[in-house]
C-alpha cells in the first residue's frame, strides 16, 4: 500500500503538465493512479488519465509508443483534446477498440510499464516510480487480476520489463513512491 499522506502532498503540488506513474507489472501503478486522481479531482484539479495498458500487447509490450506520442502527447502539447483506439482484449487477444475521445485537460497522467521512458523524460513535470514488493507478490496480483490463464504471459512480461528497465534505468530517473506497510 502506498504512503496517502505523501500522495496528498503530491496532488497538492500538481496542476499542469505531464505526470508519469511507471513501475513494473503488479506494483499497484493503476490502483495509485485512481487514488491520485481522485485526489486532484477533490482538489478542483483537472486531469486526464490515460493508460499505457491501452496501447501494449503481449507481444508488443513497449514499441507501440510512436501511436501513444501521436495520439496523446502531441495533442496535448497543441492543447487539443485526446483521440484513441484503446486495445480491447477479446479471448486473450488484443483488438483495436473504438475510438475514445477525451477532453484535455492542464494535467496529464501517463500510468504503465515505461511511461517515463528515456524519450519523455525531458518533457515530464514529474516521474514517479512504484516497486510493488517482491517479483513473486507482484506476478501473484497480476494472476489475481488477469487470471490464472495468464500466468505464462504475466511471467514473460516480467522477463522483459527486467531487461527494460535495465537498460532505460527507468527506476534511476524516478521520485520512488514511498510504501506504507501495516504491521
Amino acid at each position: 500500500m502506498f504512503d496517502q499522506s505523501w500522495m496528498d502532498a503530491v496532488a497538492r503540488q500538481l496542476k499542469s503538465g505531464i505526470v508519469a506513474i511507471d513501475g513494473p507489472s503488479g506494483a499497484g501503478k493503476s490502483t495509485f493512479a485512481d487514488a491520485l486522481v481522485g485526489k486532484l479531482e477533490e482538489l478542483k484539479t483537472r486531469v486526464v488519465l490515460i493508460r499505457t495498458d491501452d496501447f501494449a500487447t503481449w507481444g508488443d509490450p513497449v514499441g507501440w509508443w510512436p501511436e501513444l506520442e501521436e495520439e496523446v502527447l502531441r495533442s496535448y502539447w497543441r492543447g487539443h483534446d485526446f483521440r484513441y483506439h484503446p486495445r480491447i482484449w477479446r479471448d486473450g487477444t488484443p483488438e483495436l477498440g473504438p475510438r475514445v475521445w477525451l477532453r484535455w485537460e492542464p494535467l496529464l497522467i501517463i500510468e504503465g510499464v515505461s511511461s517515463a521512458r528515456m524519450p519523455v523524460r525531458r518533457h515530464l513535470k514529474r516521474a514517479l516510480w512504484l516497486d510493488g514488493g517482491t517479483e513473486e507478490q507482484r506476478l501473484e496480483r497480476g494472476v489475481a487480476r488477469d487470471g490464472e490463464e495468464q500466468r505464462e504471459n504475466l511471467r514473460r512480461w516480467q522477463d522483459f520489463e527486467r531487461g527494460w528497465f535495465a537498460v532505460d534505468r527507468t527506476r534511476d530517473f524516478c521520485e520512488v513512491v514511498p510504501e506504507y506497510v501495516n504491521r
